[in-house]
């Protein structure tokens, strides 16, 4: 599929994504911005896949900082995703 939204393609729009990674149990959505790059899994570097959900409202401003998401961490059953 050539519009395939995936690890090392560039974000092209910013919203919410979610998370096609059936290796290892992944959050199941990520907020990402326009041009950034989709993250990739930290456990095993392979493609993760991404469909965008919600759409950023127009006009968003970024904050004076940016945080780049490199890689997803895998969640461990009975782990906190917010314990992190």
């Amino acid at each position: 599929m050539a519009n395939e939204l995936r690890t090392g393609c560039a974000v092209p729009a910013p919203g919410i994504y979610s998370v096609s990674h059936p290796q290892h149990r992944l959050p199941q959505e990520v907020t990402l911005l326009k041009d950034h790059l989709f993250p990739r899994c930290s456990r095993c570097g392979e493609s993760v896949y991404y469909t965008l959900v919600r759409s950023a409202p127009a006009g968003i401003r970024p904050y004076s900082f940016i945080v780049n998401l490199y890689e997803l961490p895998e969640l461990v059953e009975g782990e906190s995703s917010l314990a992190r």
